[in-house]
């Protein structure tokens, strides 16, 4: 045991909540859905990109694809015409592609779900996804999206995770989402990947809503380190600290420049850390560093 590891037999020991992925007998593999959506749901195109990034990182491969002409308004959700790498002339059009992918050294694989919010036929489209995703033998869903929010861009990127299997959230010590209001694709498909079964949870990165163009590096890394911790690997994700640094510089310097931005941010700092302060007892300190240390796979008994 660690020092930071309660003892269950003390007076008033807090046991550590489960982890998502349940042990599995030897030779099994886990696999994970992840899933994401460009539009609507995606504030600075944080969880697009943090998908995007470990798609990459671990060389994924497309298994399938959703019909393009079946969902989407090509006149709300246009077209592109982009040059190949040969200086030709191609039309990309906007679609769903999933990616399989083996997380190395480690008995999960993941299916990425990367797309447009759809414009039509919402359910057949959860339908559709969640065809491939009973063909290609999912375990679990982790659904990842990006909202904009009074945050200030020079604290932690808060991420939010919740999940509405009422079973899930008692073993993981979880909230359900408290939110009521108008929905976008990636909580429908977690209704409907409930009702299939799945156990699914949500991830949400508040983006600063005063500097919500994309890219957002930071949010995007703050949603890797969640999901580093819910699928317990370790992710290399130091080309990406350095770009949030740079972008947080970058919103430094602009606020610099506009006094009543500069006014506006420290507002929002005084109100992160007044809010944080009953948070930084010992204990939760402790505990924060614990998870840094194991994504980190660092962690000795």
């Amino acid at each position: 045991m660690n020092s930071f590891e309660a003892d269950p037999t003390e007076p008033g020991a807090v046991s550590e909540p489960e982890r998502l992925l349940q042990p599995v007998p030897e030779g099994r593999r886990i696999t994970v859905m992840l899933a994401a959506f460009e539009g609507w749901n995606d504030a600075g195109e944080a969880a697009s990109d943090a998908l995007r990034y470990l798609n990459k990182l671990w060389g994924g491969k497309k298994v399938a694809a959703i019909d393009a002409d079946e969902y989407y308004d090509f006149q709300f959700t246009r077209p592109t015409i982009r040059r190949t790498a040969a200086g030709e002339r191609k039309i990309k059009w906007p679609s769903t592609r999933i990616f399989k992918a083996s997380v190395p050294e480690s008995n999960v694989d993941v299916i990425f779900v990367q797309g447009t919010e759809p414009s039509y036929k919402w359910r057949a489209y959860t339908a559709e996804l969640l065809v491939h995703a009973e063909a290609l033998h999912v375990d679990y869903v982790i659904l990842v999206g990006a909202l904009l929010a009074d945050v200030p861009h020079s604290r932690p990127i808060p991420v939010s995770t919740s999940t509405d299997d009422a079973a899930l959230r008692e073993r993981m010590d979880l909230e359900a989402s408290q939110y009521e209001g108008p929905v976008g694709i990636v909580g429908v498909l977690g209704e409907v990947a409930l009702l299939a079964g799945l156990p699914t949870v949500s991830l949400w990165a508040a983006v600063p809503h005063y500097v919500a163009q994309a890219p957002s590096p930071k949010a995007q890394l703050a949603l890797l380190h969640r999901i580093e911790e819910l699928l317990q690997v370790p992710l290399d994700t130091t080309e990406l600290v350095e770009e949030a640094d740079a972008w947080e510089r970058g919103v430094d310097e602009l606020a610099t420049e506009d006094p009543e931005i500069a006014a506006y941010v420290r507002q929002l700092e005084e109100a992160k850390d007044t809010a944080d302060l009953p948070e930084a007892s010992g204990e939760s300190i402790a505990r924060e560093f614990e998870r840094y240390l194991k994504r980190r796979g660092k962690d000795k008994p």
